[in-house]
């Protein structure tokens, strides 16, 4: 070995140390698209100064227009950040990792998750399923696919797919068993499925109504991935 020489251990392949495994890339787990986001935004945001005007015109007739602006402001400003907020909302998922971002980032290590529930939302029959993953004080909600009548929208196939591996790498048996209803998402996805012969819009189907989100008993949820198999 010369001076110049690194060494047979210094060379690519020269050294017995086992490789560390890859950690798959993060991806992108948005429902809805950029530009579809930023229309809806747009919607809230055109509905909020319309009422705003309005409010603001009424008080402004009864208490002057300190009153006026006042009202204006109190029913517009929140709506417009929500607009904003819904803008620029991004979900990822890293390795393990799902993090959600508008004015900040949140995030939830999957390892350390202490729960994760499907949750299943109305709103004028337009159902959503989303899970809802919670931990050290932070809580996220994924949406998964959303349905109108016979069809919707849904994550994507590459989405779902690292979605349930990292479910299923945690090995809870929450995790495994929403890990295998996304497999069989895939698997209905695969043979051509029609939307209502899915599993996420059967279990969108099958949750009571109502204003509120319906939180889905995991128990339940099990039951029926397991009329799955």
């Amino acid at each position: 070995m010369t001076e110049n020489d690194p060494g047979e251990l210094d060379r690519p392949g020269g050294s017995d140390r086992p490789e560390r495994p890859a950690v798959p890339a993060g991806i992108a787990l948005n429902l809805l698209p950029p530009e579809l986001l930023r229309r809806r935004a747009l919607s809230i945001a055109l509905g909020a100064l319309i009422i705003g005007a309005a409010m603001g015109g009424l008080f402004g007739l009864i208490g002057g227009r300190v009153a006026g602006l006042v009202a204006a402001g109190v029913i517009t400003v929140p709506f417009l950040l929500l607009a904003l907020s819904e803008a620029r909302k991004r979900t990822r998922l890293d390795g393990r990792v799902v993090s959600v971002s508008s004015f900040g980032t949140r995030r939830v290590d999957l390892t350390e998750l202490r729960e994760i529930d499907l949750l299943v939302s109305d709103q004028r029959g337009v159902r959503t399923v989303a899970l809802l993953i919670q931990g050290h004080g932070r809580t996220l909600n994924v949406a998964l696919a959303i349905y109108a009548g016979a069809g919707g929208r849904e994550l994507g196939i590459l989405e779902l797919r690292r979605l349930a591996d990292a479910l299923a790498g945690v090995g809870d048996t929450r995790t495994l068993a929403l890990s295998q209803l996304l497999v069989n998402q895939l698997r209905a996805e695969a043979r051509g499925e029609a939307a209502a012969n899915r599993p996420l819009y059967q279990i969108a189907s099958a949750a009571p109504g109502g204003r509120l989100p319906t939180r889905l008993d995991p128990a339940a949820v099990a039951r029926f991935v397991a009329t799955l198999d």
